[in-house]
């Protein structure tokens, strides 16, 4: 089986479109107005028309209220929530049984403590991301293009599927997947030109190199 790719913070039709034709199994749509990768529920509307059957449309949220997420849910129409903020397990549980989508917590991990302390949403999640912690200067909780030491996941298993992200390009991915066991990845910042602008050619290389492992 090959590994299953996450194009997460697209934008823009170009870069919708090419991670499609290249192969992605997610895209990823980020409701967070800090981030470079800001869109509107309605901008996601238009882009995923463009997602075919087969590919998972993931809205992520950071923190995201009730009202928020019930916009995102009625408009974007997303097929899975991503949470990457500083949900409890109470607070996954409730937005998935109000929204009635699948959930992704997203995790970030520093130490060995932090992986022992993901087990907390293995009975209220969907499946989840391993991200790295981000840098004290920034105020993204991801997409920051810093990775962690990968082989803090090999020895541990989960109730539900992961995904690794964190740092991730077409340099590192396939040491990524190997030292961490994983058998899906997430790539925002690896696959730009710039914070939120996505290159074709480093979108169509990653998944090329991904696709092989």
């Amino acid at each position: 089986m090959t590994t299953q790719v996450k194009i997460c913070g697209l934008s823009s039709p170009e870069a919708v479109q090419t991670a499609i034709e290249g192969g992605a199994d997610y895209v990823g749509f980020v409701f967070f107005a800090k981030s470079p990768r800001f869109v509107t529920p309605m901008q996601a509307t238009e882009l995923g028309g463009l997602v075919g059957a087969g590919v998972k449309k993931v809205g992520l949220v950071v923190n995201a209220d009730d009202a928020a997420l019930d916009e995102i849910v009625s408009v974007a129409k997303p097929d899975m929530l991503q949470l990457h903020g500083e949900e409890s397990p109470t607070r996954v549980a409730e937005i998935k049984a109000k929204f009635g989508l699948p959930v992704m917590k997203a995790i970030s991990i520093g130490s060995a403590g932090d992986v022992v302390r993901s087990h907390m949403y293995d009975a209220c999640a969907d499946m989840l991301l391993f991200d790295a912690k981000p840098p004290e200067a920034s105020n993204l909780p991801g997409g920051n293009a810093v990775s962690f030491d990968w082989h803090l996941l090999a020895a541990d298993s989960w109730d539900v599927p992961w995904m690794l992200a964190g740092g991730l390009d077409a340099a590192n991915i396939k040491d990524a997947v190997e030292q961490s066991g994983a058998r899906a990845v997430d790539v925002s910042s690896g696959v730009e030109d710039r914070p939120g602008v996505k290159s074709a050619d480093k979108i169509v290389e990653f998944l090329r190199i991904a696709k092989q492992i």
